[in-house]
């Protein structure tokens, strides 16, 4: 091998190179062969170069290029030659010249392959194999453009943050993977102890509890590229294991984080992608992000906000509307009428259409979609269709209220729970959003969400939980109420999100001692039980704790998102499938018998 050790990449040469002597190593990605003449193209990570055997290479290697087969790693000596114009091929870097080769060493062989590596149709679009193949061979999975695309931005973005934090002070440092079990929302990942029998590990779901430690450490500033793990169900955008920028800092308040949040984001793109973020991102109350969009993580690429259609209740005769907000038991009206005007939408729903719609606000508990379309004159506007004959010689009051012209499609969502009708219709905004492709695939529409819930309400166990975490810090203006009005409490807590995803959440912290104990006392948790889960915490906060905040960007979902995907399988190398599992290695897997001996553990088959 020393003596065919390449000289230059798959994706070096040029027109510049012409007459030179190189050596390249690869991967046959494609393989012709015409007339006594075969044309190779050779993969590396870096590009694809043609190799010809032609009648200018040494009789052997013809014989030998007749018997290579695809995924073969070679070793190719050769001449670059420049391609004649009508055989430069525009869509490869290296598309001008090709190498003749006049030594090849087969490095090794490869079997037949269970799935072509950048397979296209006919029209040009990739072939996709299933998703558990892809896994089960996943080191072959790899090889295709789009996984070393995906994997070589993750490898810049991760450079890039580090390069960031650095220059704005920062030190990285590592948190522990074997921690102490604590109440973190999911469940814990447990690892026993043979040392120790009955007694057990667990892995972090964040660094949470030991970056706030390293801020009563005196270090003002803290990131760590975290790998967290949450035994929990799996989807698109989620993994049993993942990875978060995890960043905390000393002496700030909330503009401070997210600043230099924004900062690290303009950095980001503008160094791997040539992307320029307006900055300073907007920033959305909760209350106004649920009015809006129905969601905490607004899609933001379009705009079509929902509006408040309580006035047609008083107006119309449609009798959903005046249930909705009829008062409940406490006489108070909790219900909420949400209109969503969707601009010259009429022609493109069907009835048929419309249903569908429908069956989405369903899954979020609504009970039905109101519609209707806006037809007539500009002048005399109509309603036609659906929920039209409640509001007859209404339409002109109804459009110029909610802003509805000719052609516009109306929906609506009414419900007892305001919660339930601004969730079911938000859900409606953004499949439309994606069905109409309102969604610029380009564009990055970032934006902060801030003034959470400090607490919501458990209904199955009549009890106080806190929305974020316990650690939170509730805003100041709120101290003196917290017992008695925990509804209204709004905490120092906020996501940003980007594209219809939450891409990292963060709060101020709790770093008084007798506070954190009154959210103890609020949210039901026992002294006793605090103390046993939390007490090296709280102990090291009797000792001189900073006012400290912090945040965590998933890395996994920031690289998702700049890749246009919508699932981060698509950018962790050996991820796992929606079972948990990995089909390439076949875990979770058991063990020997020895080994669960050794671990002082009995398993139990059902």
């Amino acid at each position: 091998m020393e003596a065919m050790r390449r000289t230059v990449t798959c994706g070096d040469l040029r027109k510049a190179d012409v007459g030179k002597t190189v050596i390249l190593n690869g991967w046959i990605h494609r393989k012709r062969d015409h007339g006594g003449i075969s044309f190779i193209n050779l993969r590396d990570r870096h590009g694809l170069t043609q190799v010809v055997v032609d009648s200018d290479s040494p009789a052997h290697l013809a014989e030998l290029a007749l018997d290579l087969k695809m995924e073969y790693c070679l070793a190719v000596e050769g001449v670059v030659r420049g391609r004649p114009d009508s055989m430069v091929n525009p869509e490869m870097p290296t598309g001008e010249v090709e190498v003749v080769a006049k030594e090849i060493v087969v490095l090794s062989k490869s079997e037949v392959l269970p799935f072509m590596i950048d397979e296209v149709n006919k029209d040009g679009t990739p072939v996709i194999p299933n998703e558990d193949l892809r896994l089960k061979f996943r080191y072959l999975d790899l090889r295709t453009a789009s996984m070393q695309h995906h994997l070589a931005l993750r490898h810049k973005v991760t450079m890039a943050v580090r390069n960031y934090l650095d220059s704005q002070g920062f030190y990285e440092l590592e948190t522990p993977t074997f921690i102490k079990s604590t109440p973190e929302g999911a469940r814990d990942y447990l690892v026993p102890s043979r040392l120790y029998p009955g007694k057990f590990y667990a892995l972090p779901q964040s660094p949470q509890l030991y970056k706030q430690l390293l801020m009563v450490s005196g270090f003002d500033r803290y990131f760590q590229i975290a790998r967290c793990y949450r035994d929990e169900d799996a989807r698109g955008d989620r993994q049993p294991e993942f990875t978060q920028i995890d960043m905390e800092m000393s002496f700030v308040s909330r503009d401070d984080v997210l600043s230099m949040t924004e900062g690290m984001m303009a950095h980001v793109f503008q160094t791997t992608m040539g992307v320029q973020l307006e900055t300073p991102f907007p920033r959305i109350a909760y209350d106004d992000a649920m009015d809006w969009y129905g969601s905490d993580k607004p899609e933001l690429r379009f705009d079509m906000k929902m509006q408040d259609a309580a006035f047609m209740a008083e107006i119309g005769t449609f009798q959903a509307f005046k249930d909705a907000l009829a008062p409940n038991e406490k006489g108070q009206v909790a219900g909420a009428v949400k209109a969503l005007v969707v601009p010259g939408a009429a022609a493109d729903y069907s009835r048929k259409k419309i249903e569908e719609l429908e069956g989405t606000a369903k899954i979020y508990k609504a009970r039905g979609l109101g519609w209707t379309k806006v037809a007539g004159s500009e002048a005399e506007p109509a309603f036609e269709g659906g929920i039209a004959k409640f509001f007859e010689g209404r339409a002109a009051e109804i459009c110029s209220t909610l802003g509805a012209k000719m052609g516009d499609l109306l929906l609506f969502v009414a419900d007892q729970k305001k919660s339930v009708a601004c969730t079911a219709l938000g859900a409606v905004r953004s499949r439309l959003g994606k069905d109409l492709n309102l969604c610029d695939p380009d564009q990055f529409a970032f934006a902060w969400i801030v003034d959470f819930p400090m607490f919501e309400w458990n209904e199955e166990e009549n009890k106080w939980d806190t929305a974020h975490h316990m650690f939170t810090m509730p805003q100041e203006k709120y101290h003196a109420t917290l017992e008695s009005d925990p509804a209204s409490v709004k905490g120092d807590l906020y996501d940003l999100v980007l594209n219809g995803y939450e891409l990292a959440s963060g709060s101020i912290r709790i770093h008084d001692p007798q506070l954190q104990k009154r959210i103890f006392q609020i949210v039901g948790f026992d002294e006793v039980e605090g103390q046993k889960k939390f007490g090296f915490l709280t102990e090291a906060f009797k000792y001189g704790a900073p006012p400290h905040g912090g945040i965590a960007p998933g890395l996994d979902r920031l690289v998702m998102l700049m890749c246009k995907e919508t699932s981060i399988k698509e950018v962790i190398a050996f991820p796992k499938n929606t079972f948990a599992q990995s089909p390439m290695d076949d875990c979770p897997s058991e063990v020997d018998q020895q080994q669960i001996d050794d671990l002082h553990l009995i398993i139990r088959k059902d």
